[in-house]
Formats: structure tokens, sequence, C-alpha cells
């Protein structure tokens, strides 16, 4: 079968690609990228395609026979009809099977919750679009906490809103495994997976990362207000309002739900003692 993977050029979707290509072999896989020369390192077909461009991908996807929908990073109102491209592309080349990179979280009660209904709205759309489907909910990635890493040295703390809120971080390592279960694999068709990880508060991440680096963190919890701003100052009112829900939706307990991922994987997550460790040996 060949499978297409969008966003190729993003972490997520590269992550997917590679392990795809090592599932099924370069020949089968296809990447699709806005800007295809950033994803030319794979060493796979590549071609263009704009989520806001249905005419792109109604190229893109010839000959396919399944498609990875990475979900789009614009504003939420965009996103939705961005994925619809994809998706009415997939149904004009008749390709089966379309597989959706969706995420965990709060349907209200944040700052996060626009996005995350959004994600809810793809869901629904490619469940009424007469394709095979399999949906991927995927949890916060453990990895941008690990890039941050000399920042929290500096500041001797890990600090947000999130309190004693716990969190099922994944990785993209873990998430690639699943996602090529998922398109390789008739057996999930039309399931809808939580794909997370151990439930850890703040506090345990910062010791886990302690034990694997040396460092002497400890956590801060500070008000959702208080961290909002702060995240805003850092990143601008858009960026900042999202990672300030995402942590506000973390204290709630949006991301303490129960793990699909041994269910898909046919073995059980990796701790997340396990991803820090991961982490640090592909990255010195």
């Amino acid at each position: 079968m060949k499978i297409a993977v969008t966003s190729v050029s993003g972490q997520l979707g590269a992550a997917i690609a590679n392990q795809l290509i090592k599932t099924i072999g370069k020949a089968n896989v296809v990447g699709i990228a806005r800007t295809p020369e950033k994803a030319q390192h794979l060493g796979i077909e590549i071609r263009k395609g704009d989520y806001n461009s249905r005419e792109q991908f109604n190229e893109a996807l010839v000959g396919m026979d399944a498609v990875l929908l990475v979900s789009g990073m614009d504003a939420p109102d965009k996103r939705i009809e961005q994925h619809r491209n994809v998706i009415e592309a997939a149904k004009q080349n008749k390709v089966a099977k379309i597989v959706y990179t969706s995420i965990i979280g709060a349907e209200k009660g944040s700052a996060f919750s626009p996005i995350v209904q959004s994600n809810r709205q793809t869901e629904t759309d490619i469940k009424n679009s007469g394709l095979d489907f399999v949906i991927g909910r995927n949890s916060i990635y453990i990895e941008p906490d690990l890039e941050y890493i000399d920042t929290y040295v500096k500041e001797g703390e890990i600090r947000n809103s999130a309190g004693t809120g716990k969190c099922t971080y994944t990785s993209r390592e873990a998430l690639a495994v699943a996602y090529t279960k998922m398109l390789t694999e008739e057996k999930h068709n039309g399931n809808t997976y939580n794909l997370a990880g151990e439930a850890i508060t703040q506090a345990e991440l910062a010791n886990y990362i302690n034990t694997v680096y040396g460092t002497n963190l400890s956590y801060n919890a500070i008000s959702v207000d208080a961290y909002t701003k702060e995240r805003q100052e850092a990143l601008g009112e858009f960026l900042g309002t999202v990672i300030g829900g995402i942590y506000e939706s973390m204290r709630n307990g949006a991301y303490d739900v129960k793990s699909d991922y041994q269910k898909v994987v046919g073995e059980p997550h990796p701790s997340a003692l396990e991803l820090i460790k991961a982490y640090k040996a592909t990255s010195n």
C-alpha cells in the first residue's frame, strides 16, 4: 500500500514517515509538504501540498491508498477548512483510509479549548467522509520541556500553573510507532484512541529530569493569570495564551486520561523516565 504523510517537514510528520519507511519501505511512503525542499532529507518522494489549497492536494493524493493528516498549526477557525481540503481531496482520489492526529484536551473551560474544538470538528468531518478512518488523540509532547532545560536550570525551577494536575506525557517517537500501526493495520479502522503515557505531576517531571540530567530543579506553581501573562510577554499574545491554556487544562485534569496506547501498539507506552532518557540519548 502507498501511504501519504502530510506536513512531513514538521517534527511529528517526519518521525511518522521515518517509522513508516522502516515498516513498509521508502517506495511506499510519500511525503507532502508546503515547502518540499524542507523534506528532501527524508529520501522519499515529496509532493507539494499547502493546507490552504484543495487543488494541490487533489494532485498530491493521486495514487494513495491511505493518508495521514497531521493537524495544522493555524488559528482554529482556519484549521477546519484547511483540513477539509485534505479530506475532500482524499475522497476525490478514492483514498481508502484517513488517519488523523488529533489532541487530548478540554473542549471548554480554558484558552486552549478553541483549538481542541477545531480538532473535534475535523474528527467529525472525517467520520462523515465515508472513508475508513482512525483518529489518534495525542497527549502533550515531553520534548518541549526537555528542549527548555537550559532555561529551567538558569531559573532553578520549572514554573507554571499546572499545580498538582497530572499530565500523561508522550513523545513524537512513541507516537510515530502508534500511527504506523494505525495506518498499516486494518483492525484499528473506525476507532478513536487516546495516545498517552504515564500520568505525572510537574513536581515528578522535575524529579525525573534531575535524575537523568543531574540537575537540581524544583517545581513552583503559580496562578493561571500570572503564568499566562508571563508566556504572553515571552511569546506574544496568541501563542502565550495557548500555552497558558494548556497548563490551565493540565491543572484541571484534562490530560489525566486513560491511555489506549497498548491497545494500538501491543506494548505499554514508555514511562516518563524512559522518555527523558531516550531524548537525552538521541540529543547528545
